[in-house]
């Protein structure tokens, strides 16, 4: 068995917070995928994962010592409506580790079999969306977006029901700053337990932003998190990432991207792209993800009133004030995001209209995201985009002149700001179905190429756009 020094904090908090149960086991676990870098990063051994022992552990068929498997318990609102209970119902957290490092880290199996969180669901996951999140999360972690993260898929020689009929059973192993959401603190609060609030807040505090001291510590809190958020939306944003089922039991205090159900990357550029089959209405369609971040925190900072100030009203006021400032930190780190991926040193408001002009000259061409902001640094620019996104070319020349810095001067920055390659939704969807066959040689070489997203050779095959025949239209949460 793999020797793994857990420190178990959010264990230690009271039963209410959690179910302790183990996972279930499956009948014939095999090995995917371990991920050699990041269990090396844990300070954990790889080759011990991908022994008999190891493979046992992340099928769930065997507790390693020291481990205190747990679902947790949470709420949420999805969709707008509000789920008073929620929680892990196809998750064990088996404890938490540190790292060579000093950072901590959750460990979880997802697909590991029911909990009394399951609300009549198996307590599975097909393969499919465990090769999703591996894909995607790990794909988000080279472009430098804070994620969590997937150090092992295998398979459990099981069959899970779906809609469109039975499928591979699978597990996935995740590593997260942690799994504390927004709907962790709106499950305590809709119970009206003060004090396990107060507890869930100290426990985030010491564990995410330790630098938070002081009698306003909770509203200090709210503020973190607030521009936490704020940074990573824009980060989204920056990469055409749609993450698909923004619910508040979906967003991660610590600041980290979570939860890969129906997520995508455009191709084609518009702002009101929306791919995740559930959402019928657009709700969390690309140009919403901003608006939605700031309503999903409207729900916490309503969690957090009784802590922030035994005066209802003042703690309303300081509450709102912290929420109303969340449009203006996004806006500053949207500016930053795209002002680095046109190779702006220092931008200013009125480069916003400079941003726009691109991506609307990008919608009205039915230009590919990734490819456009890519072209800007290659050698075909002159010929290989679109003649309204041409015309712009002039102007934003004209802006980089105006801070002294030529196109070959800044190219190296624009090189590391966009990315050659992303997990394409067509790529991704292919590397799942030869998967079902039992070929996983193309998700192996996909989940390869990703590594260096930045660095793609010109002719590599991940850079391409789908062809007619091969857009996805539709993606899917596989619950």
């Amino acid at each position: 068995m793999p020797q793994i020094a857990f420190d178990n904090s959010f264990a230690a908090l009271p039963d209410r917070f959690y179910a302790r149960l183990n996972p279930t086991p499956v009948a014939a676990p095999q090995l995917i995928r371990v991920n050699h870098s990041l269990a090396s990063y844990l300070g954990l051994d790889p080759d011990k994962l991908e022994s008999t022992d190891g493979l046992a552990m992340l099928a769930g068929n065997t507790v390693p010592a020291g481990a205190a498997p747990l679902a947790m318990a949470y709420a949420g609102h999805q969709f707008g409506g509000w789920s008073p209970q929620l929680g892990d119902g196809r998750a064990h957290l088996l404890g938490e580790l540190i790292a060579p490092d000093g950072k901590r880290f959750d460990l979880q199996l997802k697909g590991s079999g029911p909990t009394p969180f399951s609300r009549m669901g198996d307590g599975r996951a097909a393969l499919g969306p465990v090769l999703r999140e591996y894909i995607v999360s790990e794909a988000m972690a080279a472009l430098g977006v804070p994620t969590t993260r997937a150090l092992a898929a295998v398979t459990t020689g099981e069959q899970v029901l779906r809609e469109q009929g039975p499928l591979p059973g699978a597990v996935l192993t995740r590593v997260a700053a942690s799994h504390i959401r927004v709907g962790t603190f709106q499950y305590h609060i809709a119970r009206e337990d003060i004090d396990a609030l107060r507890l869930l807040a100290d426990h985030v505090i010491a564990r995410h932003y330790p630098q938070i001291t002081g009698e306003a510590c909770y509203l200090d809190l709210l503020n973190a998190v607030i521009a936490a958020q704020a940074q990573l939306i824009a980060r989204w944003m920056g990469l055409g990432f749609i993450h698909g089922v923004m619910n508040t039991d979906n967003m991660a205090i610590g600041g980290e991207t979570i939860d890969y159900g129906p997520c995508a990357f455009m191709d084609t550029y518009h702002p009101d792209t929306v791919f995740s089959s559930i959402d019928q209405q657009g709700r969390y369609a690309y140009r919403n993800q901003p608006v939605l971040a700031q309503w999903n925190l409207a729900q916490l900072a309503s969690s957090l009133l009784p802590l922030i100030n035994a005066d209802r009203e003042a703690a309303i006021a300081d509450a709102q004030a912290a929420i109303d400032a969340f449009p203006a930190l996004y806006q500053t780190a949207w500016l930053i995001e795209f002002g680095r991926k046109l190779g702006l040193n220092e931008p200013v408001p009125a480069d916003v209209d400079l941003i726009n002009g691109l991506l609307d000259a990008m919608a009205q061409s039915e230009a590919d995201f990734t490819q456009t902001f890519r072209a800007l640094v290659e050698d075909d620019a002159d010929t290989s985009l679109a003649p309204m996104i041409q015309a712009w070319r002039g102007q934003w020349q004209d802006r980089l002149a105006a801070q002294g810095s030529p196109l070959d001067a800044v190219q190296p920055g624009l090189r590391a700001a966009n990315p050659a390659i992303i997990p394409r939704n067509h790529q991704v969807e292919a590397a799942i179905q030869a998967a079902y066959t039992g070929d996983f040689t193309p998700f192996h070489t996909l989940v390869e190429a990703l590594r260096t997203p930045f660095d793609a050779a010109p002719d590599s095959p991940y850079r391409a756009a789908p062809k007619s025949t091969e857009i996805v239209h539709q993606t899917f949460c596989g619950t």
